[in-house]
């Protein structure tokens, strides 16, 4: 018995290493739908998704596109966004969601909503989408 208890006591350690570090990791496994940057509404359609092992993927206005979370929750760093490359009128809301996106540095999940900020004050609010898929 008490080479068990000790047997148990040696692996809870190991096993905190292998905690999911990602916002999946931490509640953001669902799809997010984008509401407003920067305190202004967000009126067109964008959507962002976690995924395990960090993968990232999400719909702009325009196009779908994919990259990695790189930096461990609460902390939010991307590596280079890939996606698609059709037109559409809603390009400058693509951009604006897009180059907002790359510049933010910090994730808080509570419940449906989520926020993505960084330190110079900039915002991105998100809420759990009502039909996930």
């Amino acid at each position: 018995m008490l080479r068990f208890a000790l047997a148990i006591l040696l692996a809870l350690p190991l096993s905190a290493c292998f905690q999911d570090e990602t916002v999946t990791g931490y509640g953001g496994d669902r799809l997010w739908d984008l509401t407003e940057i920067d305190g202004a509404p967000f009126t067109h359609r964008a959507t962002l998704r976690f995924e395990e092992g960090g993968n990232v993927s999400g719909q702009a206005p325009c196009n779908r596109f994919f990259m990695r979370q790189t930096a461990p929750y609460p902390w939010l760093e991307f590596s280079p966004i890939a996606g698609t490359k059709m037109a559409c009128p809603d390009y400058k809301a693509e951009a604006a969601y897009l180059d907002s996106l790359r510049e933010m540095t910090l994730v808080e999940i509570s419940g449906d909503v989520m926020i993505l900020s960084n330190e110079a004050g900039r915002k991105m609010v998100f809420s759990a989408a009502k039909a996930d898929g």
